[in-house]
């Protein structure tokens, strides 16, 4: 289950840090071909979010790579909880359905390194 659980936390990790770097240095105008819900939001707000999942896929790795404050890990897990419940309530309310499926399934994954890394498996 551990091994699991490091394939869940790299995958989830290479994922949002994509997501965070694309969210955090490409202008909101380009981004809004491939992810429209930006225009609900301004610039800074975007650019916050992906600062938010590039931090929280750092968290992913790093702590629990290195032996320091590892538990940032199951942490950083949890906040990506919380980042893919707020970003289903904005697809819910613009009706995006595919959109809200894709969170649906990347909540249950940083849930389940959550709960693996705060109870039976933890560092």
């Amino acid at each position: 289950m551990n091994v699991f659980l490091w394939v869940l936390q790299v995958v989830l990790a290479a994922m949002f840090a994509m997501a965070g770097v694309m969210k955090t240095l490409q202008p909101k105008e380009k981004l809004a071909g491939n992810l429209p819900w930006v225009q609900d939001f301004s610039a800074g707000t975007v650019r916050f979010i992906g600062a938010v999942e590039f931090l929280a896929a750092l968290g992913l790795i790093l702590p629990a790579a290195t032996g320091i404050a590892p538990i940032l890990t199951p942490l950083a897990a949890t906040g990506l909880v919380i980042v893919m419940a707020l970003a289903i309530v904005v697809h819910v309310r613009r009706k995006e359905p595919a959109a809200i499926g894709f969170n649906v399934i990347l909540l249950v994954v940083a849930a389940v390194v959550a709960w693996g890394r705060f109870g039976p498996y933890a560092f």
